[in-house]
């Protein structure tokens, strides 16, 4: 995972969940995805192997561009990170572009 500052992110990764594209109730294209990062980052001067889930969600275009990907697949995607909802505070990654790596 790399930051790119303006709270604009990178995540690399193994798509390992994608549901079917749905619609808002405005007619937007929506889709939800789960990425499986794994590298190995350098702390306090040591190696560490990291892995993480990160859930993400795809609205418009980046939900058309990903909603043509199969699981298993290794991607980038870019995008922020906010809460779920106002009242779930768990992180979930919005998703702006989506490629394969």
């Amino acid at each position: 995972m790399i930051e790119l500052g303006c709270n604009r992110f990178v995540v690399d990764g193994e798509l390992v969940e994608l549901d079917g594209l749905r619609y808002t109730p405005a007619g937007v294209a929506r889709i939800a995805l789960k990425i499986r990062h794994v590298s190995t980052q350098q702390e306090a001067g040591t190696p560490r192997q990291v892995q993480c889930e990160i859930p993400a969600l795809a609205l418009g275009a980046a939900a058309r561009q990903a909603s043509s990907l199969q699981l298993g697949q290794r991607v980038q995607a870019v995008g922020f990170l906010a809460q779920r909802s106002l009242r779930n505070t768990q992180l979930v990654m919005h998703i702006d572009n989506i490629t394969l790596e």
